[in-house]
């Protein structure tokens, strides 16, 4: 088995190294010192030596004469205008309560700090910056009008109100945005399919009585005019991100987890070669190696349970475990291994199954072909003491394929229980190539109740686009900050730069 091979395989056996009495030593390890961080508890973004990071923008920047940057800036996009040129996508996933009493005028102003922002974006002077009051800078919020796609109609509706809980996201080959809903119920509730309901977390519906079926989709954002449309085709359930490919065929194939314990892993193939408005969407069952329908017509089961396909598409959670869906430990990022093609899932962990490392999962379409219904899977890489990193989520690779993720512990477990000693969450690399292959390194360390989200290369690769979201998130109250980044009082969410000799190296291939 020759050394590539033989990392193929670690990918499998990686798993084995977080069970008790296995070896916590790397197979990898060389005489030369990796340039990697140790775990830290400060309240302080920390770089690996070689590497250094500037703010973008921040919570409360305004982008145009009416409109600021909103808060817990999460997924990150670069739609390219000319060289050193673009629009940057961010997601606003939610709003914290911590500071802030239920009231109807703090929902007001909360409403239009979700959803997410446009910028433009240039390199003046050798440095990425937001160019203010630009015409395509702008806001889409919880106030925005959004149809859904393709003339669907959800609980009568043709248009919902706003986009929010915005996690992670993806682009089309023709050069859209994707973002995606996730944890929609924190501001509307659930209604269920026997018609009781759920309370939300921030309350929202108790002044705006919103449907929640309106939430929980994949958007389509146009970069150059923010104009939008939601996707009932991909299904409704805590999307965390939708990456999208070609099948061989071409027909666009798109690939979404639910990021909930026990929840499931989609796919949808759609109709076109350049649309995602129709198509069927499936789930996977990883015991069999199959895609498993979500069409009403191919389901039995689903026709004596639902009435419509657009039940079925509202009520995805339980469609699929209907069909046999396989539960799984918290799918989030989806990305696709420019190596080999196999498409890569974050599995961040699942405590109720005593997972609380995380995984990376492997799946290997069959054929090597997006659009297949079959399909082989194995651990890529494993989280726990041989690489030291816990619940990994969003993830980027870059054109050596070394991939580089963030992690997601949440700030009231942080060097506790299992969780002790790993330090604050971080950004990672798993190198590919060169001495230290096989090898995973903390190049950032995160401020005090943070994680990074939204890893974004810009187009020559000399810049990481990088969320640093809810910093201070477990502070008692405005008087009680376990926070203060980055300006020394109340904490910010703000997009960060990170650039330097380090990430030039491990880019390049001569770490």
């Amino acid at each position: 088995m020759n050394r590539r091979d033989f990392l193929q395989f670690l990918g499998v056996s990686g798993v084995l190294a977080t069970l008790p009495g296995c070896s916590t030593t790397s197979p990898f390890s060389s005489s030369s010192k990796l340039p990697g961080l140790a775990p830290s508890l400060e309240d302080k973004l920390l770089t690996a030596e070689g590497l250094n990071y500037k703010i973008l923008i921040r919570y409360g920047d305004a982008i145009n004469k009416t409109e600021k940057f909103g808060f817990n800036n999460d997924f990150i996009a670069f739609h390219p205008l000319k060289e050193n040129h673009g629009i940057l996508w961010v997601n606003h996933e939610y709003v914290s309560p911590t500071f802030d009493a239920r009231t109807k005028a703090n929902i007001d102003r909360e409403k239009t700090e979700v959803g997410g922002s446009l910028l433009e974006v240039k390199k003046v002077d050798g440095q990425w910056t937001v160019i203010n009051n630009s015409p395509y800078n702008r806001r889409l919020d919880a106030n925005t009008k959004i149809p859904f796609a393709a003339g669907a109609k959800v609980k009568g509706a043709a248009i919902a109100t706003g986009t929010m809980g915005n996690c992670a996201g993806g682009k089309t080959p023709w050069g859209t945005f994707l973002t995606c809903e996730e944890n929609y119920d924190m501001f509307w509730g659930e209604r269920h399919r026997d018609g009781k309901t759920t309370e939300s977390w921030l309350g929202w519906e108790k002044f705006y009585p919103m449907p929640p079926e309106h939430y929980g989709w994949v958007v389509e954002i146009e970069p150059l005019t923010g104009k939008a449309k939601k996707h009932t085709s991909m299904g409704r359930c805590a999307h965390e991100c939708a990456a999208v490919t070609k099948a061989k065929n071409g027909k666009i194939v798109a690939y979404t987890g639910d990021d909930h314990a026990d929840e499931h892993f989609y796919k949808f193939i759609s109709d076109s070669d350049n649309s995602l408005d129709k198509g069927k969407l499936y789930v996977a069952s990883l015991e069999k190696g199959q895609w498993i329908s979500l069409d009403i017509d191919d389901q039995p089961i689903l026709k004596k349970t639902f009435k419509t396909q657009t039940d079925v598409l509202i009520y995805a959670r339980e469609a699929a475990k209907l069909v046999g869906a396989t539960p799984l430990d918290r799918p989030e990022d989806i990305e696709f291994d420019p190596l080999t093609g196999n498409v890569l899932v974050t599995l961040t962990n699942n405590k109720k199954r005593n997972n609380f490392y995380g995984s990376i999962l492997k799946i290997m379409e069959d054929n090597n072909d997006p659009g297949s219904l079959t399909f082989k899977h194995e651990v890529f890489l494993a989280g726990g003491p041989t690489h030291h990193f816990a619940c990994p989520d969003n993830m980027v690779f870059d054109p050596k394929g070394n991939l580089w993720f963030t992690t997601d512990m949440s700030g009231d477990v942080i060097d506790k229980g299992p969780y002790k000693g790993y330090g604050n969450n971080g950004l990672f690399v798993f190198l590919r190539s060169g001495p230290h292959q096989g090898q995973v390194i903390r190049v950032a360390s995160a401020p005090i109740d943070a994680e990074f989200t939204g890893p974004c290369f810009s187009p020559d690769y000399k810049t990481l686009f990088l969320s640093v979201q809810h910093p201070g998130e477990y502070s008692e109250s405005a008087e009680k900050l376990t926070s203060h980044w980055p300006d020394g009082g109340r904490p910010k969410p703000a997009v960060v730069m990170l650039e330097g000799e380090l990430l030039d190296k491990i880019v390049s291939g001569n770490l």
